[in-house]
């Protein structure tokens, strides 16, 4: 014996109605095509569901047992579908995206909002790690996706150009240069620069180099400890602190933030979305929609996800 989904849901209605004229004008049928409909039902399962009288069509005792499991069959698959369907267009789920950069503030923390304002079933997940180690992720689907700064070495998939984020020094508010609005990168030279072992450390290790002409023209001292304890160490007076703007919605006190400029004006790194064209998971595509819309790629026809 088998019943269709329908054969449920137009028993349902019947229930509801006690009228199978008001039920079949409710399901958009003829009274007939019900009427033989429930009959069929009846005769399959064996049973009497309806009391037919001249006062209208109302669910016999055994009935009203079937409807009940009838209304949880019927509920249960409509949910799942939702749930399928919801899953299906990225609307719920699990993204994993690599961070390459601070949350405190910014174009990445104002995404992230965005997105679970529009994807709120959607479970974000972030990860943070040294460029390699990210495309190494990226590339064998731990992450889904990676935000970080500019350069194609050893990636040849997916890209998108996103924002650029001005590099700031952190300096102790009894510092010297301090009282300086903005700061130089030979004023720099020979200050001692905490610099973080995790990212955007080495990159701004790389930034010094160029800027300074030579990693023998600055003293670093390497911390392997997070934006909040390098901030500390920075109002204890251990060292001055390179970071990116989106870092900068960190108060602390004693600490007070200056941007760095170069001959062209505030020194920035340019940030980049990777991911694998190859990627199945459905809640990627609509953070990358939303990536694209808010910072559409204008050098470049649109390109596939």
């Amino acid at each position: 014996m088998t019943a269709e989904l329908r054969d449920l849901r137009w028993a349902i209605v019947a229930g509801r109605y006690r009228s199978l004229r008001q039920a079949a004008e409710t399901l958009n049928v003829r009274q007939s095509t019900l009427s033989r409909r429930l009959r069929d039902l009846e005769h399959r399962l064996g049973g009497v569901l309806f009391e037919r009288t001249n006062g209208g069509t109302r669910p016999t005792f055994a009935g009203q047992e079937f409807l009940e499991t009838a209304r949880r069959i019927v509920e249960e698959t409509d949910a799942a579908f939702r749930r399928l369907r919801a899953r299906c267009k990225g609307e719920s789920g699990q993204l994993t995206i690599g961070i390459y950069t601070s949350l405190s503030t910014g174009n990445l923390r104002a995404t992230l909002m965005d997105h679970r304002r529009s994807f709120p079933d959607v479970e974000v997940h972030t990860v943070d790690g040294h460029r390699n180690h990210l495309l190494y992720d990226l590339a064998s689907n731990t992450v889904d996706v990676v935000i970080m700064t500019a350069g194609r070495e050893g990636w040849d998939d997916r890209t998108l150009a996103l924002w650029s984020e001005r590099v700031i020094i952190a300096l102790p508010e009894y510092h010297p240069l301090s009282a300086h609005a903005i700061i130089r990168w030979n004023d720099l030279r020979n200050e001692q620069l905490l610099l973080p072992e995790s990212n955007p450390g080495p990159e701004f290790a790389r930034l010094l180099a160029v800027k300074l002409d030579g990693p023998g023209s600055f003293r670093a001292l390497h911390q392997d400890v997070g934006l909040d304890r390098l901030l500390t160490l920075v109002s204890a007076g251990y060292g001055a602190l390179l970071v990116l703007e989106g870092a900068t919605g960190a108060h602390y006190d004693g600490v007070v933030y200056r941007e760095v400029h170069d001959h062209e004006g505030p020194t920035r790194l340019h940030f980049m979305a990777y991911w694998r064209q190859a990627n199945s998971n459905p809640t990627l595509g609509p953070f990358l929609d939303m990536l694209r819309e808010r910072y559409p790629d204008l050098s470049a026809e649109p390109a596939p996800r």
